[in-house]
């Protein structure tokens, strides 16, 4: 199971290093606005999928509440199924869809899953809602 935070359930961006150092900051500018994990994940790790509506507290590299994100929607498809429009919002910079494939297929396989275009992902939509405990309230104004 995932680790709980305040009763909420986390969500961590890549691995626990600079990489989600960098995916938060631009979470916290509002560039990152999804994200994709693979399904096998949550099965692994005994966890249901995020729902509509869902506040999840994002972890830092230290286990620290970095902020919270209210999920906004999520889609299960495969791999080869992803949009662009998940791909911009998940805010890196890619150029293309290919591209996005290419570096997340390079990011599975460091991590000892490699994935082809029939593997089940998560894609899940979200939006900041308040900051970490250094701050930022923990309420939401009007979506914007």
């Amino acid at each position: 199971m995932w680790a709980r935070v305040d009763g909420r359930r986390s969500f961590e961006l890549g691995t626990a290093d600079e990489m989600r150092t960098r995916l938060n900051q631009l979470v916290l500018s509002g560039r990152k606005t999804a994200s994709t994990g693979l399904l096998a994940v949550y099965a692994e790790e005994a966890e249901g999928v995020e729902y509509p509506g869902e506040t999840l507290a994002l972890l830092d590299k230290d286990g620290a509440r970095a902020a919270l994100i209210e999920v906004t929607r999520v889609a299960l498809k495969p791999f080869g199924e992803v949009t662009w429009e998940h791909v911009e919002a998940e805010g890196e910079g890619h150029a293309s869809v290919e591209e996005w494939r290419a570096g997340h297929r390079r990011y599975w396989d460091r991590m000892g899953t490699p994935v082809d275009d029939h593997t089940m992902v998560v894609c899940v939509g979200f939006r900041l809602v308040g900051g970490s405990d250094t701050g930022m309230s923990d309420t939401a104004g009007p979506a914007s």
